[in-house]
């Protein structure tokens, strides 16, 4: 799967376990930044991830910050994006199934290390389920 990243300095170490983990799963990745931990203003990676996602560039993105809450909610500025904030396995399993989310967004200061890759590979791998959530990502699209 060809999947964007970007994060801000409080999601950076995150981010570099994920583009690892993914990277050798055979997954293309491409990295929006940023690229250490020094402090940045977030909207400056996230943004281009949500359009490089929304224009079809690629098939998913992922954003990540301190709690992940300021990166979904400027992923979902941008027309053609469903970015769903994720803490669990069961969130992101819901997120895909009932909602198609485009966009994963994760806070490592709030997600054990340990639940971060099982996370993400639950949101890579979950199918849409169509259907009636079909109905309602239709009606979203046309606000």
């Amino acid at each position: 799967m060809n999947i964007a990243i970007g994060s801000d300095h409080a999601g950076f170490r995150y981010k570099e376990l994920i583009k690892a983990a993914l990277g050798a799963l055979g997954h293309e990745i491409t990295d929006f930044g940023t690229h250490s931990s020094e402090p940045v203003d977030y909207p400056l990676m996230i943004r281009p991830v949500a359009e490089a996602v929304a224009a079809g560039q690629f098939e998913r993105g992922i954003v990540l910050g301190g709690s992940g809450n300021g990166e979904a909610i400027v992923a979902n500025r941008v027309r053609g994006v469903r970015c769903t904030l994720c803490w669990n396995v069961e969130s992101a399993r819901l997120a895909r199934r009932h909602n198609d989310a485009n966009v994963l967004s994760l806070g490592e200061r709030l997600i054990p290390e340990a639940e971060l890759m099982p996370i993400v590979t639950t949101w890579l791998t979950t199918a849409f389920d169509g259907g009636r959530h079909a109905r309602r990502i239709a009606l979203i699209d046309q606000q």
